[in-house]
């Protein structure tokens, strides 16, 4: 695992100015959920943890029209990367498929277990309490207000994320928890899912 150190040292230094939604940090977490992921899945742990080290390392601001091609860009990028590092044209074509189709934007299902597991693990640090952390990071970041005064959650209109923090549970978190593709991600994904339930009836209490 000689060469995890490695990328993990050029993924540092290449995300040190990333917001913190989308830096380092989000990185190890995708790693951890990926590695616990691992202990369940037949799978080549390595091809995983690859793939979650390099999944956000071009990463656009979700504002910037560029911001779709963002696992694609990461992907592509990999590719050089593992090039240099020896990896097999085999382990990279699994690599860069897994970061390609993660994304939630591009609404694609993983065909390998390395993609699923990279999937998921990138999905759950958008849940529970890192989750709304994240949220309130990027609505932050962009100016928006915490929530629509006339219809806070969404009971009678679309959702709308980039106007309102609150309007980002509605449109994507939610609805995560069955967009999951292995069964411990399921199961954490469901416990994560409990948080962010709460902290929306917390939140309904106090506005």
């Amino acid at each position: 695992m000689k060469t995890l150190t490695i990328l993990q040292n050029q993924v540092k230094t290449m995300m040190a100015n990333n917001d913190p939604a989308h830096d380092f940090e989000h990185v190890l977490r995708v790693y951890a959920n990926a590695e616990k992921i691992c202990i369940k899945e037949k799978v080549e742990k390595k091809l995983v943890l690859t793939s979650a080290l390099l999944h956000d390392i071009v990463s656009f601001h979700k504002t910037n029209k560029r911001s779709k091609t963002s696992s694609t860009k990461s992907a592509i990028k990999a590719k050089k990367i593992l090039f240099k590092l020896n990896y097999s044209s085999y382990e990279i074509k699994i690599i860069t498929d897994a970061i390609e189709n993660h994304s939630f934007s591009k609404n694609k299902k993983p065909i390998t277990i390395e993609g699923k597991i990279l999937q998921d693990a990138d999905r759950l640090d958008a849940l529970g309490a890192i989750g709304i952390a994240r949220t309130f990071a990027v609505s932050g970041a962009e100016n928006r207000s915490f929530y629509n005064p006339n219809d806070p959650f969404c009971s009678s209109r679309k959702a709308d994320d980039q106007v309102w923090a609150v309007d980002h549970f509605f449109k994507k978190l939610l609805l995560l928890e069955a967009k999951m593709n292995t069964k411990s991600a399921k199961i954490e994904a469901k416990r994560r899912t409990k948080i962010i339930k709460k902290f929306l009836n917390d939140f309904k209490q106090e506005i």
